[in-house]
C-alpha cells in the first residue's frame, strides 16, 4: 500500500511541477491564446480530468508491476520511469513558456515511445496492466496531433 501512495505522490507531483513550470494556466498564457489551435482541441477542463485519470491508472500500473520485485530487479524500469517523469514535466515549459513547438513535438514523440514500452511490458505481465497504460498512450497521441497542428499552422 505504501508503494501505491509513493507512486501517486510522484505522478501527481509531475503534474504540479509541469503546471508550475509552464508559467500559469493555458487560459492565462498569451502565447497559447493567440495561436491557431486544432479544431479537435478539447475544452480546458478535459485536460485536467484526463491527466488525473491517466496518473491514477499509471499509479495502479506501477504498483502492480513493481510488486514482489526488488529495486535491483527493477533498476532499468526505474530509470525509464525517471525519463518519463522528466519528459512529462519538461513538455510544459518547452511549449508554454519557451514557445518551442517543434521541440515539444520531439518530447511528445519520445514520451510516446517510453509509454508504448510501458504498455508493451505491461501486456507481457497481464492484460490488466497493459490496459492501465492505454489512457496515457492514447492521450499522448492526441497531444501529439494537437501539438503537430499548432506547429504546422502557426
Amino acid at each position: 500500500m505504501l508503494r501505491f501512495f509513493v507512486f501517486l505522490a510522484i505522478n501527481f507531483s509531475a503534474l504540479a511541477i509541469g503546471s508550475y513550470l509552464m508559467g500559469g494556466s493555458p487560459v492565462e498564457n498569451t502565447f497559447y491564446q493567440t495561436i491557431e489551435k486544432a479544431p479537435w482541441t478539447p475544452p480546458g477542463w478535459v485536460f485536467g480530468a484526463a491527466w488525473s485519470l491517466i496518473m491514477l491508472c499509471f499509479t495502479f500500473y506501477l504498483t502492480l508491476f513493481t510488486s514482489n520485485q526488488t529495486f535491483k530487479e527493477l533498476y532499468a524500469f526505474y530509470w525509464i520511469f525517471g525519463v518519463q517523469f522528466i519528459l512529462n514535466v519538461g513538455w510544459n515549459p518547452t511549449f508554454f513558456y519557451f514557445h518551442q513547438v517543434f521541440l515539444g513535438l520531439i518530447i511528445l514523440l519520445l514520451l510516446i515511445i517510453v509509454i508504448a514500452w510501458f504498455c508493451y511490458i505491461g501486456f507481457q505481465k497481464s492484460k490488466m496492466q497493459g490496459v492501465l497504460m492505454l489512457p496515457y498512450l492514447l492521450w499522448l497521441l492526441i497531444a501529439f496531433s494537437l501539438n503537430g497542428y499548432i506547429f504546422l499552422m502557426n
